[in-house]
């Protein structure tokens, strides 16, 4: 028996205000068969959202988004607007220890910019 990629198929929000970040990170996952929401915030990640109808596999946000906004804002906005408990972490390149405790305390795992990409997978 054939097992098929676990990844195939799955839908995947992608938060990052960095448009390099942002397109990177979705060529990536759509290479690994994924359908991919692309945003620069949770108000447009919510928008694309309600467009499509469907409630994501997963959430992959920045840290640190644009106009003060934080990714564990962002998660847990869509979390609540979805009404559902997706999973998600976020990522960053900013290894402030002060970060690294607000991440901690937000319970998602945060991985460090440049991301592996067998790390990411």
């Amino acid at each position: 028996m054939v097992l098929g990629d676990p990844l195939t198929g799955k839908l995947i929000v992608v938060i990052d205000d960095d448009t390099f970040v942002l397109e990177g990170m979705c060529g990536v996952l759509r290479r690994w068969g994924c359908a991919v929401v692309a945003a620069e915030s949770e108000t447009v990640a919510r928008a694309r959202l309600t467009a499509l109808a469907q409630k994501p596999d997963l959430i992959i946000s920045d840290y640190r988004l644009a106009n003060g906004e934080s990714g564990i804002d962002a998660i847990e906005g869509l979390r609540r607007a979805l009404g559902a408990a997706i999973p998600a972490f976020l990522i960053s390149g900013d290894t402030a220890p002060e970060r690294l405790r607000e991440a901690a305390a937000s319970g998602y795992q945060l991985l460090h910019k440049p991301v592996p990409l067998m790390r990411l997978r």
